[in-house]
């Protein structure tokens, strides 16, 4: 095996944990306060390893907002999750995978009740789509 080789299949066992363990949350249709609280409780869990929070609004009227974090569920502390308020019902998609999106989907059913699921599964990764309520 030449060292070239074998440094491709180091990147590609990286490349593999990363996906294996970062799950991307996406929130619609949601203000900030009720984005911050969902982050919040997958914050007091699992490291945010990236999140994009959007600019001022625009002043003619609303506009769609989606709020991204990317979270790595390897490390997770696995505390006990209190119930947190949402002034709306709140979209969430995940995507990463299989394992680390179940993992999250645990998280935010104990802070949250989730109304309604729908997941759609590919090679590598899952994605889920839930609907987001306070208890």
């Amino acid at each position: 095996m030449s060292p070239a080789t074998g440094g491709r299949e180091e990147m590609s066992d990286v490349y593999d944990q990363h996906i294996d363990t970062d799950v991307t949350v996406q929130l619609s249709d949601c203000g900030r306060e009720d984005a911050q609280a969902v982050f919040d409780v997958l914050d007091a869990v699992y490291r945010l390893e990236d999140m994009t929070a959007p600019g001022p609004q625009a002043a003619e009227g609303p506009s769609p907002t989606v709020w991204t974090a990317t979270f790595d569920t390897a490390g997770g502390e696995r505390r006990e999750v209190a119930a947190a308020h949402l002034s709306a019902l709140v979209g969430v998609t995940l995507t990463g995978g299989y394992h680390a999106v179940d993992e999250v989907e645990k998280v935010l059913a104990a802070g949250f009740d989730v109304q309604s699921r729908h997941t759609v599964s590919g090679d590598q990764e899952r994605e889920a789509r839930l609907l987001l309520a306070s208890r």
